[in-house]
């Protein structure tokens, strides 16, 4: 891309660019790849509906692979626990990819997706909680828990952190950093595995210039969020700020699209 094509983009898309990078400083901060906040900032600002779901893996994929390595080295990924979460959810992710969903089917499932992501903001006491005892999950719950999400996840343009994180706490699956460390690895591998499914799609498109702005403004954003961890807000207020603009634009879409 040349300077006069960027600076094009700059100018047509700075709305979007200053929220992707919001987003991603928010969300890498948690553990969080930020999909569901890309495709309502994508689906509001009237992107091609073709495009939104694979500029939103991207991002996901930007974000998350700098917090999955930072994971690593702080050995807060439980590998032995992890592998039945995602050996499921991979093929069943790109399986969901693959669909060649209709346009109204396409943000009928994206508003309730996105509704569910704002109801699990706002409780976001239950993410950033205390340790508590944990409780040992037998491989065919993770595998269930894996598939299912992972399904959908790639259906909707998500990594599906956004459904795993709430469940591996409420079943006490973990430590809340080393389930934050988990819900980055799933994101990373489903996103890679739903955009590959999507690629197969004879229907893929994507804007290149615009995508590769996206990326870099997402992952400087994400690499800035993971290091500074909160330090001005609490997760808690921006989460709950967070859940209400996905709540708006998830309800937006369900009107338009149900009534």
């Amino acid at each position: 891309m040349d300077f006069l094509s960027l600076v094009t983009v700059l100018e047509t898309h700075w709305p979007i660019i200053v929220l992707f990078f919001a987003i991603a400083l928010l969300y890498s901060s948690v553990g969080f790849g930020g999909g569901s906040s890309y495709l309502a900032v994508l689906a509001f600002m009237g992107i091609a509906f073709i495009q939104i779901r694979s500029t939103a893996l991207l991002c996901n994929i930007a974000v998350v692979s700098g917090n999955v390595l930072l994971y690593q080295q702080r050995k807060l990924l439980d590998w032995k626990r992890i592998t039945p979460l995602i050996v499921f959810s991979v093929p069943l992710a790109y399986l969901g990819g693959m669909l060649q969903i209709s346009q109204t089917f396409f943000f009928i499932l994206l508003g309730f997706t996105l509704l569910f992501a704002a109801i699990t903001m706002w409780n976001s006491k239950r993410i950033v909680g205390k340790e508590k005892v944990l409780k040992k999950s037998g491989t065919l719950k993770n595998s269930m828990y894996g598939g299912i999400i992972g399904f959908v996840s790639g259906m909707v343009g998500i990594g599906g952190g956004i459904f795993l994180a709430p469940v591996l706490h409420l079943t006490h699956w973990n430590t809340p950093k080393k389930i934050a460390a988990t819900a980055s690895l799933f994101i990373l591998i489903n996103s890679i595995a739903g955009l590959i499914g999507q690629y197969s799609n004879e229907n893929f498109t994507i804007d290149w210039g615009f995508t590769i702005t996206l990326l870099v403004t997402v992952f400087i954003g994400g690499q800035i969020g993971s290091r500074l961890s909160n330090r001005y807000f609490t997760a808690i207020q921006l989460k709950k700020a967070t859940a209400i603009l996905i709540a708006f634009v998830a309800i937006r879409i369900l009107w338009k699209y149900l009534f």
